[in-house]
């Protein structure tokens, strides 16, 4: 580990530090913007570099009628690419929990500069990856932490916290946790194999549970796009928090998914970026307020807390993107003056996350004229939790490394079965299919053809 973290440190200096042009932290201004002033940033952000960027709206706004704005970063901004990943930050869940916001909205910023000032790393990255930037996604929640600030110079651990409708938008998704666990009554002698639903693209079966809109307009942004990766950013301690966010008793304790080996390496690949995460004796803050500290910086969600109705879990219980949840902060609001401060020790760990789209497997699943075949289903075997292709017929699944054995397949094609070998990590192996269609008669047909001849037999 002292290697790890003395090579890290190297490479830190060569990420944050900057040539004359490029992004400068004595020049940029850290201060709280209010909504209009965050999207004039975006906006301007897109006017200084239109040919990586795009801003866009969520297709539903807050319950007080504010956009959810995004700023897209890439190579070809409006386009998925086929074989080129999506990653996506989300910020400012919890209104009051405003240091991700401030993050990411100066994380464009950084982005654009350093792009156009030859930075390699970031070049790389944004020539390699379709990234998302949601900033905030309960701005009414923040204009109501904000102007608690303003007036009163603190803002309260509650105020600004959940939404206009006060709904807590982590607790406001479609639990498909109890869906995978099922009734807690039948937890015992649980061992993390017997499953009471699928383990992948489960239903979003909504029942009673209202939805909240924005809560509404990210599921639908998480339908829209094929994203691999994603980190939701939140303040109230420093931590890496990795699935699952809820157990089956609905108690604390270690509850394991099945890509356990992978969201411990990118729980890792964020903390030990951070001089603060990595290191817990850093953050008395934290502790002075009760916190507990976390080996490494990581910790599951349900052995640190249970929750239910998570956007962490429902990320990849309902779809292909795998989400952790950062704690960025021990105040939630921390004062302007130590904003400076916090885009430092987080800086490297978030490009560097960003770079973990990258890791595992990547390929395009195709029919024997070379079309791409979407919805096609890949499974690893070992692991009980598969990812199916984008529309393009292309995937990625993130995995360590070691040799897997997988199996692509998909209605009305014979499967195909191959050795795929992840290597490098950081650098993501080829790993393609070929499907032929498949001469069994479909099932719905074949019952059809048995009932009509039995029926023929009784005349």
């Amino acid at each position: 580990m002292r290697v790890f973290c003395s090579l890290l440190g190297v490479f830190s200096l060569v990420l944050a530090t900057s040539s004359d042009g490029g992004f400068s932290v004595e020049d940029h201004d850290w201060v709280y913007q209010d909504h209009d002033q965050m999207t004039q940033i975006l906006h301007d952000v897109n006017a200084d570099c239109p040919e990586i960027t795009r801003v866009y709206s969520l297709s539903i706004p807050s319950v007080e009628g504010r956009e959810l704005i995004a700023i897209e970063i890439s190579s070809n901004p409006g386009v998925h690419e086929v074989g080129e990943p999506e990653f996506k930050y989300v910020g400012n869940m919890h209104g009051n929990e405003a240091v991700g916001r401030q993050l990411l909205l100066t994380l464009p910023e950084y982005f654009c500069k350093e792009y156009k000032n030859g930075n390699k790393r970031i070049q790389w990255l944004v020539n390699n990856t379709r990234i998302h930037i949601l900033p905030t996604m309960n701005p009414d929640g923040f204009a109501k932490a904000l102007k608690q600030l303003k007036e009163e110079s603190t803002n309260d651990w509650l105020v600004g916290r959940t939404n206009a409708n006060d709904k807590d938008l982590n607790r406001n998704f479609p639990d498909l946790d109890r869906v995978l666990f099922g009734d807690k009554r039948n937890c015992f002698n649980f061992d993390h194999t017997r499953r009471h639903g699928p383990n992948n693209h489960i239903e979003a079966v909504t029942g009673r549970l209202k939805l909240e809109p924005e809560t509404e307009a990210v599921i639908e942004w998480l339908q829209e796009y094929p994203f691999v990766l994603s980190a939701n950013l939140h303040g109230g301690d420093i931590v890496a928090n990795y699935p699952y966010d809820d157990s089956c008793t609905g108690k604390k304790g270690f509850s394991v998914s099945p890509d356990n080996d992978v969201f411990r390496f990118l729980a890792l690949s964020y903390s030990q970026w951070h001089p603060v995460m990595s290191q817990q004796g850093n953050k008395a803050a934290c502790t002075d307020m009760g916190s507990q500290l976390f080996p490494d910086g990581i910790t599951n969600g349900a052995e640190w807390y249970p929750l239910s109705g998570g956007m962490q879990d429902y990320n990849y219980l309902h779809t292909n993107t795998f989400e952790l949840t950062i704690e960025l902060s021990c105040v939630k609001m921390p004062p302007e003056s130590e904003l400076q401060q916090y885009w430092l020790d987080n800086l490297n760990s978030l490009l560097h996350y960003i770079r973990m789209t990258h890791i595992g497997i990547k390929g395009i699943v195709v029919d024997e004229e070379g079309n791409g075949i979407p919805n096609a289903n890949i499974n690893v075997a070992g692991i009980d939790h598969d990812i199916t292709t984008a529309l393009d017929g292309d995937y990625w699944r993130l995995l360590t490394s070691g040799a897997y054995r997988v199996t692509a397949s998909a209605d009305g094609y014979s499967s195909e079965t191959k050795t795929c070998y992840v290597a490098e990590m950081e650098t993501a192996s080829i790993c393609n299919f070929e499907l032929r269609p498949s001469n069994e008669i479909p099932k719905t047909v074949k019952g059809f053809d048995e009932r009509l001849e039995n029926l023929l037999n009784q005349l």
